[in-house]
């Protein structure tokens, strides 16, 4: 399978903007790279993930993928000032999954969990360690709106919960609410892809055995603790009856994918059934807490 590469060179500014539009338009994965030799260091817990002032972001595409759309709004983002330039090419068929995860490395959220690629040894084994390879799924650690959750989780998760992880990709929240005593999680998410990372990292973690995924469509179950849903403000708007209903009554939801200007849209489209507790911020993201009344 032929994939293109797409290469964006643009500045901190933009870059959180062109990466979530290029994952609209089609992108199988978005990566960041330094593109004016400016090293960053490991940030101290519980700060921002430093980025370079120069980036170059790096979409994969499927070969057959129609561009045409990606092309126009990359020039119309060029002509305004958001991107310094672009190139494309077209690659021959190379394990680019790997490719784009090669510069992971072992995180820590809060003081006691860490997400460590498969392909590593985790720094503190008596750390509860999440062992993940995401494959083209989305969640790595990586992303702000992941962190604040992983971070969530780290400091408040209680034992025993049951838990939903709607929108799992490749399963990580799932996975954490698991190491840190979940009875059950219950993975949920459109692309049979992510499905499948989530259940091949439920195995590396040996807790397949407390783990369900299913389609949405195909979980029509028990109401749980805690939902998590790391998704974007406009599904989660859409879904807020339906994500709202599986809660039982006095259990928490947690949301994030949410920007800062759309966190007041978010609680009005779940203020009929949730009581917001807390709302926290991370760069440009949002991460709403609520108990269902």
């Amino acid at each position: 399978m032929a994939w293109r590469e797409i290469h964006i060179t643009t500045t901190a500014a933009h870059v959180e903007m062109l990466s979530e539009q290029m994952t609209q338009l089609g992108a199988q994965a978005c990566t960041l790279h330094d593109a004016g030799n400016q090293p960053i260091y490991e940030p101290a817990p519980n700060q921002p993930a430093p980025v370079w002032p120069d980036i170059k972001l790096v979409s994969l595409f499927d070969d057959e993928h129609d561009c045409s759309e990606v092309y126009a709004y990359l020039n119309h983002q060029q002509a305004a000032g958001s991107i310094i330039d672009f190139t494309s090419q077209v690659l021959a068929d190379e394990d680019w999954e790997r490719r784009c995860l090669d510069d992971l490395q072992p995180m820590r959220f809060g003081k006691r969990l860490w997400i460590c690629p498969s392909w590593l040894t985790p720094p503190d084994p008596q750390a509860i360690n999440i062992i993940l390879d995401p494959g083209l799924a989305f969640g790595t650690g990586t992303h702000p709106t992941t962190a604040l959750c992983l971070e969530w989780l780290d400091e408040n998760f209680i034992p025993g919960q049951t838990v939903i992880d709607y929108g799992c990709g490749s399963g990580i929240l799932a996975l954490a609410a698991l190491k840190l005593g979940a009875s059950k999680a219950i993975a949920i998410d459109y692309d049979d892809k992510a499905l499948q990372a989530t259940r091949e990292n439920a195995t590396r973690n040996q807790v397949e055995s407390t783990l369900e995924t299913y389609l949405p469509d195909g979980y029509s179950g028990e109401k749980v603790d805690l939902l998590i849903a790391n998704i974007l403000a406009q599904p989660l708007i859409e879904m807020a009856r339906k994500l709202a209903n599986l809660l039982k009554p006095g259990g928490k939801i947690l949301l994030s994918g949410i920007l800062k200007e759309q966190i007041g849209q978010v609680n009005t489209a779940y203020s009929p059934w949730i009581l917001t507790q807390a709302i926290v911020f991370k760069e440009e993201w949002c991460r709403l807490v609520g108990v269902r009344q």
